[in-house]
């Protein structure tokens, strides 16, 4: 028997022919002399009806015993109904049972701390497989973008012996008989590939140990970072922006229908555009009348891209508040030449800058930040044989999840969400 996926007898309208199909029961409603089953795949969903007139004595059984979650196979005639969810569905002639599930506990329970408990079991929900779905072709398309410019995927440790970015939210773990780091970045391992690739990019687990406990932050996300030898500032920034308008281009294009399903509007994502808004540090605290050194919040940050409706470039922050390794712009000694790329609805979604190449700066901004020279004696060679200018950038996939779908959660952009207070399942 060959099964077919859902999405395909749609898609192929094999009206009056008949198919077999598999899955798992998403609804179920029985009408004394019909049963109403909606069956999901992993594709999609198809309305199948059961007529006790029209089947075995078996078939019909086997249907009145089905319940929620419950794996079977199908087989039947199609026929378009536009009053069937997706406009056709399954009339059943066949029916076997695979795996007869229990009472799902999803029905009496739908409390947001419930549905985390039971992870396991709501990535079956549809809302959740359609996200899923979405996520799949962002990575897609992050590859689709480096690959057609000539990058270098390549890979960098999950342990390491210093920070590349706040110590403060470093997770410690022993390593032997040392202490060593789960990785926050791949930055300084990546500024030492450039000098053999020069151009390279990485999607991988980044470890960050903030309590935040908003709807953007995970303690384990996956990293999208980028690496460009010879690249100045300006190029990063139109570098990113080609990269933002092609992911949103290609997830427009390759998930119209679950992006619809979710309510989700693509002619947004088709008409964007570059080059997107820019506004330095020093104009976005006057705009929100704040003071010099004060850190722009998350609800700062929303507030801010709000106003304009499309994604703006924050840049030029104060030296102290960014990370050791940023090049200080020679115009305004107080700034770093760094950006945030800040998103409708979600807020920050990259963060990237040029990096210090000079040997004698890299040493006194080690000094500023108290960093022990010790633990960058080899990122320090790297400005002793050959240095160029160079720029990257790190982009958080959940957060650009978050914003192509429409997510009001980062909770429901990963299959299974790490936290301060979430460690299972």
């Amino acid at each position: 028997m060959e099964f077919r996926a859902i999405a395909d007898v749609l898609e192929r309208k094999l009206e009056g022919k008949s198919v077999s199909i598999r899955g798992w029961v998403y609804r179920i409603r029985d009408q004394k002399e019909m049963v109403f089953i909606i069956l999901r795949d992993s594709s999609d969903v198809i309305q199948c009806v059961v007529k006790k007139e029209s089947v075995s004595k078996k078939v019909w059984a086997d249907a009145l015993k089905l319940t929620m979650e419950s794996s079977c196979t199908l087989t039947g005639k199609i026929r378009e109904d536009k009053r069937a969810p997706t406009g056709f569905e399954l009339q059943v002639e066949d029916l076997e049972i695979v795996g007869l599930a229990e009472r799902f506990p999803i029905t009496k329970d739908k409390s947001e701390e419930f549905l985390r408990d039971v992870r396991h079991l709501w990535l079956r929900s549809r809302k959740e497989t359609l996200i899923l779905e979405v996520r799949a072709a962002v990575f897609e398309a992050i590859h689709q973008f480096y690959k057609e410019r000539g990058y270098f995927e390549v890979q960098s440790p999950s342990f390491t012996s210093a920070a590349s970015e706040g110590g403060s939210t470093l997770f410690e773990v022993k390593y032997f008989d040392r202490k060593a780091y789960l990785t926050q970045s791949w930055q300084l391992y990546a500024e030492a590939m450039i000098f053999a690739l020069e151009k390279i990019y990485c999607v991988a687990p980044s470890f960050r140990a903030e309590k935040s406990r908003t709807r953007r932050h995970l303690a384990e996300y996956w990293h999208h970072e980028m690496e460009t030898a010879w690249m100045d500032f300006e190029g990063l920034l139109k570098f990113q922006e080609d990269f933002i308008v092609f992911a949103a281009h290609y997830v427009a294009k390759k998930c119209a229908r679950q992006l619809k399903e979710l309510g989700r509007d693509t002619k947004e994502l088709l008409e964007l555009k570059a080059p997107f808004a820019r506004m330095k540090y020093a104009d976005a605290i006057k705009k929100l009348g704040k003071k010099w050194g004060y850190d722009v919040t998350d609800e700062d940050e929303r507030k801010l891209v709000a106003d304009l409706g499309r994604p703006v470039f924050l840049t030029h922050f104060p030296r102290d508040m960014k990370a050791f390794y940023m090049k200080v712009d020679p115009k305004d000694k107080k700034v770093v030449l760094a950006a945030d790329l800040l998103i409708p609805g979600v807020g920050e979604t990259t963060g990237g800058s040029a990096r210090i190449e000079d040997s004698k700066e890299l040493l006194e901004s080690l000094k500023m930040f108290k960093l022990d020279k010790k633990d960058y004696d080899w990122y320090l060679d790297l400005r002793k044989f050959g240095s160029v200018p160079h720029a990257g950038f790190g982009l958080g996939v959940e957060r650009l999840v978050m914003w192509l779908t429409g997510a009001e959660h980062i909770f429901d952009t990963i299959p299974f969400p790490r936290t301060a207070d979430r460690l299972t399942p």
